[in-house]
């Protein structure tokens, strides 16, 4: 980097020493704005990346993009997406943002009318503020597509800081609504906390349309420059799986098969970074280390979620936390696993091609082959517990079929819960949130 690129390295750690003191990134703006005005808006994405590369924690540099859309609010309100096809992944996407960014302004509206209301209509005013947030418990499916599908697309071409401080973002709505939701709860016994409750609600409305701003403005511009058809039609094929907050009205048909992140060739041409939103253009103008990282080599097995060598296969099953037992079609025992984390009933390769009822005592054939005949049938899954010593044991008896629902065979899963049993209150201790 150089020494003017170091100096304002400097300048917005400086920055972020005065937000860490509590100066609102509005008084930053007015204070330091003959300063600023030296660090361009794509810059201050260059530093971020750098801080990033440094283990800066995401959360102080979510802290600097407060300041940044402060900066550029009004430059970059006048961006506008256009060519966008109805039902491709990307207007779906914005369409989303579209409901999202309504839910939050009713949600500041209910809250500021909480404050205002009669005792009356107190409750009838929580109702209808519980009834927003739990509509807005459904923005994670929003955000889990724009973090799984379109991140990873960005980071193969080395563009880190973007992703990390958006996720960031996201994951500070999301949690802030189940906050919320619980404050809405609590309110209803104690009206001491309605002053807290209006200023949360306020403060999740206000970050719920900055996020829907940087996307709208920020990502969404540069994806559109920078994906290909075939990057969108993977991106909407997925898509489609997790689902949409919004009906597609109508389906968009790309014309190229999916492309994944890890089959693309990781580079910026000259003619799209020219074409991309300033806080990308200068990053990619001045080049970035892309990821060229190939998942597939040294893989023998191309599975249809991931790729595997056999040694690492085996040494996975091995470590699963459960021993698996799988018999064919025709009942004849295919395939078992055998766990270094636990121990179940004993197997030996001796029970390979094995009639799977064979494979348990004369007193428990019919009822193996009552529950496999069950799965034949269309049953999902079977169900037993046991013990072995002082362990708890559960079996599931799983059918097991293709995706044109033909049966394929019979999978046995046993796996020792004897902790989750005997110690359920230990358990809920270790719960956290994900």
């Amino acid at each position: 980097m150089s020494n003017v690129g170091e100096r304002k390295v400097e300048l917005v750690k400086n920055l972020l020493k005065k937000i860490h003191e509590g100066v609102s990134p509005e008084e930053l703006s007015r204070e330091f704005s003959e300063v600023l005005r030296n660090v361009a808006p794509f810059e201050i994405v260059l530093i971020e990346q750098e801080l990033v590369r440094e283990g800066f924690n995401v959360s102080d540099i979510l802290k600097l993009c407060d300041l940044h859309v402060q900066l550029f609010r009004e430059y970059l309100a006048s961006r506008e997406l256009s060519g966008v096809p109805e039902g491709h992944p990307l207007d779906l996407l914005l369409r989303e943002n579209e409901l999202i960014l309504k839910w939050g302004e009713v949600l500041g509206v209910y809250g500021n009318a909480l404050s205002r209301t009669t005792s009356d209509d107190f409750v009838k005013v929580l109702d209808q503020l519980a009834e927003i947030t739990e509509n807005l418990r459904n923005i994670r499916l929003h955000y889990r597509k724009i973090q799984m599908l379109i991140f990873p697309y960005l980071e193969r071409r080395g563009i880190i800081a973007v992703p990390r401080v958006l996720w960031g973002r996201e994951d500070q709505v999301i949690l802030k609504v189940r906050e919320l939701k619980k404050l809405i709860e609590e309110s209803r016994e104690k009206k001491e906390l309605v002053s807290e409750l209006v200023s949360k609600t306020q403060e999740l409305a206000r970050e719920i349309s900055e996020l829907v701003f940087r996307e709208n403005k920020i990502l969404f511009p540069a994806v559109w420059v920078l994906l290909s058809e075939g990057e969108w039609a993977a991106i909407g094929e997925i898509g489609r799986e997790i689902g949409y907050l919004v009906p597609a009205t109508k389906e968009w048909k790309p014309s190229v098969s999916p492309v994944m992140p890890y089959e693309i060739i990781p580079e910026i041409t000259e003619e799209q970074a020219k074409a991309l939103p300033p806080e990308f253009r200068e990053l990619a103008l001045r080049g970035i280390e892309a990821d060229t990282y190939d998942v597939r080599a040294g893989s023998e097995l191309e599975l249809s979620t991931g790729f595997l060598s056999k040694k690492e296969l085996e040494a996975i099953l091995e470590s699963l936390p459960l021993e698996l037992t799988y018999a064919d079609a025709n009942d004849r025992v295919k395939f078992f696993t055998s766990s270094k984390l636990s121990r179940g009933f004993v197997r030996t390769k001796t029970i390979l091609g094995r009639r799977l009822l064979f494979c348990h005592p004369p007193r428990l054939e019919g009822m193996v082959k009552l529950g496999v005949e069950r799965l034949k049938k269309g049953e999902k899954f079977r169900e037993y517990w046991t013990k072995q010593g002082d362990r708890i044991i559960r079996v599931l008896v799983v059918g097991v079929r293709d995706e044109k629902g033909e049966y394929l065979g019979t999978l046995e899963i046993v796996e020792d819960l004897t902790e989750v049993v005997k110690n359920p209150e230990e358990v809920m201790k270790k719960l956290m949130v994900l």
